[in-house]
């Protein structure tokens, strides 16, 4: 650019800063203080804007997007209320480590302030639930604090960002300054490569362990797919058994020999009984969540801890670890593997037979059977066979949250990373249907499904214009159970069963309600129908709501009580009627 062409309103400035930066697709909704930014995005075709109907759908949306795809999510929206709606999407992306970045209209700066129409103190309001967060009043910084916010957000433990851009700013003229030009801010250089000696220690304890676990998390999805690749070859090299958290599926196959499934408050016995019992735990890329760890002082009491993560402060956060590694998982894992090699003997895998055998005893527990029924579809079977029909098809999976999402770690297999965007951290319902829809923009020819309840799916149900609009042929499949069943769940066992407000008596017809707006609505009763129903949602190529009709009163097991050790679990066996509560009762459990 010359002098001359480089001269350019704030408003053009955003929409080349974009372009800049690989931006190929950005979800938002207009209003007063971005309609010179989307007179911009008007006058343009790189970028394809997607007009959803909720600010919050535009966040999970670019959510799915950045989870899919590794990019960073880009998210606008207007003043005051389009701000305040991306609060819930922004905090979700915080606490999942999700690259966003939100640009926020603002009132004039003459204005802010006063009042103003649509004004609210966005920076102040999202300063908690982002990394970083800019309040432009002068053109002439726009163009490096846009490049910095892509930088900042996808750097590091990724995260989201908020640009709030006063109206006067994008209508005035100032200079525009590339990526590769603008001056990088040195006070947030994140430390990308592991030291070297905590390294070493951490092989030296691998080498000598008896009883070790991998306990991995999303921040190997983050990483990479080079992250997913170095992880599968230590497994390979090391003979440990891994287990991830509810971010961290895909990571390793869930076909693979070494795994034990998801861990945690509804992990499978084998990945709790193996945390409890290690006596080395290798945690790479999680952050030790209250839903992992349950009962902290009786959290894997005998065991070195050996914690990888980016996120200095997540170390030592909530659990006290022997050796910590701050850096890129990717790069970690590459040293590790590279003096795990290099060590002069390989360690004895049959230091691990003992261990192995106790795994194969827990693993025949088999923690995640239930009863089959042939009257009434079990949501269990329902996840199953709608994972069986997805082989063959390039699949993704997005859930809301509840008991279906729990179903749906249990018993869909996840092959590969960035093929699982759930909301871990903040339980978001109304997440998986935008962010479905941002997935399958990202991915037009994949197959993309929202695994939902009847509940969380009329969080964002107004999306389906959305989908409907950009032809994102996204499917719907609920397990309706009548109910908000995770809450029912809990009511059940804690509250003496007084289910208050958990059963939806206005249920719609969600047949009819995706014929409303265009798509197309199936629904099954039966499991001797189910395959052939799953395979009609399968081939339509337009989005589809499938009421799944599923049994009202299933729990969701095997089941740590909050505040209870790895190896104090429920399992399906002992969950049945009123042995659930009697043994809850009898072993002073809380469920608080």
């Amino acid at each position: 650019m010359t002098a001359t062409e480089n001269q350019m309103t704030g408003a053009e400035i955003v929409l080349q800063a974009l372009k800049d930066n690989g931006v190929e697709h950005i979800f938002g909704y207009p209003g007063g203080a971005v309609l010179p930014i989307y007179d911009e995005i008007f006058q343009q075709d790189d970028i394809q804007h997607i007009l959803v109907r909720h600010e919050q759908g535009a966040g999970h949306a670019a959510e799915g997007y950045a989870r899919s795809t590794g990019k960073v999510g880009v998210m606008l929206v207007t003043s005051g209320p389009g701000a305040t709606n991306a609060v819930t999407p922004l905090q979700d992306a915080l606490m999942d480590s999700i690259p966003l970045v939100c640009i926020s209209g603002q009132v004039p700066t003459t204005l802010i302030g006063s009042d103003a129409f649509q004004e609210c103190d966005t920076v102040g309001i999202t300063r908690p639930c982002t990394k970083h967060n800019w309040l432009v009043k002068d053109v002439n910084d726009l163009a490096r604090i846009i490049h910095e916010a892509f930088r900042i957000a996808q750097s590091g433990r990724p995260g989201p960002v908020v640009v709030d851009i006063p109206k006067d700013v994008q209508f005035a003229t100032g200079t525009y300054v590339p990526p590769e030009k603008h001056a990088i801010q040195t006070s947030y250089q994140p430390k990308m490569d592991g030291d070297v000696g905590a390294i070493a220690a951490a092989v030296e304890l691998m080498a000598n362990a008896r009883r070790p676990v991998f306990y991995t998390g999303g921040g190997v999805v983050n990483s990479g797919p080079d992250a997913s690749t170095l992880l599968r070859e230590l497994v390979e090299l090391t003979g440990f058994p891994i287990t991830s958290t509810l971010m961290g599926l895909g990571a390793y196959p869930a076909s693979g020999e070494a795994w034990l499934g998801m861990l945690g408050m509804h992990g499978s016995y084998e990945a709790n009984m193996a945390m409890h019992d290690c006596d080395v735990m290798v945690c790479i890329g999680a952050r030790f969540d209250d839903r992992i760890t349950g009962r902290l002082d009786a959290f894997s009491p005998g065991s070195k801890k050996i914690h990888i993560d980016i996120d200095p402060s997540s170390i030592n956060k909530t659990v006290r670890v022997d050796v910590p590694v701050v850096g890129d998982i990717n790069r970690v894992l590459a040293e590790m593997l590279r003096q795990w090699k290099a060590r002069p003997t390989a360690p004895d895998k049959a230091r691990l037979a003992d261990w192995w055998q106790a795994i194969d005893r827990w693993r025949a527990r088999n923690s995640l059977a239930y009863s089959m029924s042939n009257d009434v579809i079990m949501p269990q079977y329902a996840i199953q066979r709608l994972y069986e029909a997805s082989k063959g098809h390039d699949t993704y999976i997005t859930t809301e949250v509840g008991q279906h999402q729990m179903w749906a770690a249990q018993y869909f297999g996840f092959e590969q990373p960035n093929r699982w965007m759930t909301s871990g951290g903040l339980g978001t319902m109304g997440y998986g249907f935008p962010a479905a829809i941002g997935v399958q923009i990202a991915h037009p020819d994949a197959l993309v499904i929202d695994i939902a309840g009847d509940a969380s799916i009329q969080m964002c149900i107004q999306e389906m214009s959305c989908a409907v609009q950009y032809n994102a042929p996204v499917k719907i499949f609920i397990l309706n159970n009548q109910y908000m069943g995770m809450v029912r769940q809990w009511q059940q066992l804690l509250h003496g069963n007084r289910l208050s407000n958990s059963y939806t008596e206005a249920m719609p017809d969600f047949v009819k309600l995706a014929e409303a707006y265009g798509a197309v609505g199936l629904r099954c009763e039966k499991p001797g129908d189910l395959d052939g129903a799953i395979a009609e949602m399968i081939a339509v190529k337009r989005p589809v709501i499938f009421d799944c009709r599923v049994a009202n009163l299933a729990n969701c097991f095997p089941m740590i009580p909050s505040g209870r050790a790895h190896n104090d679990m429920l399992l399906p066996d002992e969950a049945t009627d009123d042995a659930v509560a009697n043994a809850i009762d009898a072993k002073g459990r809380q469920l608080v």
